[in-house]
C-alpha cells in the first residue's frame, strides 16, 4: 500500500495514511475532541481506519486506554504503526469487523465515524468504497453493537451526516443508549449543517437536547477560532 506521511493537530502528531482510497477528513478530529474520557478510562472506536481519532484522543488524554477495531488489515497495520510512532502504548488495534469481533465486556466510552454513504456513484478505489458505503440497517447494527459494549452511564458518540440523525436517535433508543444531545457542525453561519455529532448515554432518561453546535468556517473560508482550537490546538469539544 502506498502511503503519505503528514500530521494532525498542527503537526503535533505524525500520521501516515493511504495515498489512495479512504483518507481522513476533519470528522475524526472533532469526534475525538468530543469524547468526555478521563485518564485511565477505556475508549472503543469502531472503524478506526489509520487511527486519526484515537491518535487525537491520546494526544489530549495521554493516560486513556483505547481499542480500535478496523476490518481492513492494511489500515489496521497503519493505525498500529501510527500509535507506535507517536509513543501511544495504550492504543490497541484489533483487526476485524465490529459486528463479529469479540470485545471486552464494557467500555467507558465508544465512538465511531461509520460508513454512511448509501447513495451516489461507487468509488473506483475498492478500499475507499468499502470504507464509505453504508446503509440505515448497517448503521443500526453498528449502534446496537456499540451500545452493548458500553457500561451503564457510559457514552456513545457518532459523527454522521445530518440526514442520518433520525436513524441514530431511533437506534440508540432501541439499544438502551438514549440520545441526549445532537450537536451540529455548521459549515458557515447561515448554512445547513452537513455533519452532526450525536451522543447517547447508556441507561439515561434525560430528554434529548439540540445543542447550538459549532460553526466551522468564516465567510472567507478560514476556519473559525473555535474550529481551529479543536483542529490545531487539540482542545476538547464540549457537547
Amino acid at each position: 500500500m502506498l502511503t503519505t506521511e503528514g500530521g494532525l493537530l498542527q503537526g503535533r502528531l505524525r500520521y501516515r495514511q493511504p495515498a489512495q482510497g479512504f483518507r481522513s477528513g476533519i470528522e475524526p478530529v472533532f469526534l475525538a475532541a468530543s469524547i468526555p474520557a478521563l485518564p485511565g478510562q477505556h475508549v472503543l472506536e469502531a472503524g478506526t481506519g489509520a487511527g486519526a481519532a484515537l491518535l487525537c484522543l491520546h494526544a489530549r488524554i495521554p493516560d486513556v486506554e483505547s481499542t480500535g477495531v478496523e476490518r481492513d488489515p492494511d489500515l489496521a497495520g497503519l493505525a498500529a504503526n501510527n500509535a507506535a510512532e507517536n509513543g501511544f502504548s495504550r492504543m490497541r488495534i484489533v483487526t476485524g469487523d465490529i459486528l463479529a469481533t469479540a470485545l471486552a465486556a464494557s467500555f467507558d466510552h465508544v465512538m465511531t465515524n461509520p460508513p454512511y454513504h448509501a447513495s451516489g456513484p461507487a468509488s473506483p478505489v475498492a478500499a475507499r468504497e468499502r470504507a464509505k458505503r453504508g446503509s440505515a440497517p448497517l448503521l443500526r447494527a453498528w449502534i446496537a453493537r456499540l451500545a452493548a459494549s458500553v457500561r451503564p452511564r457510559g457514552t456513545m458518540t457518532v459523527v454522521v451526516p445530518s440526514g442520518a440523525v433520525p436513524t441514530c436517535v431511533e437506534a440508540m433508543a432501541e439499544s438502551g443508549c438514549a440520545c441526549t444531545v445532537v450537536f451540529p457542525l455548521w459549515p458557515r453561519q447561515g448554512n445547513d449543517a452537513k455533519l452532526v455529532l450525536v451522543r447517547g448515554v447508556r441507561g439515561s432518561r434525560a430528554p434529548m437536547r439540540l445543542a447550538a453546535g459549532l460553526t466551522l468556517h468564516e465567510a472567507d473560508g478560514r476556519f473559525t477560532d473555535a474550529a481551529q482550537a479543536v483542529l490545531r490546538g487539540g482542545s476538547p469539544l464540549l457537547l
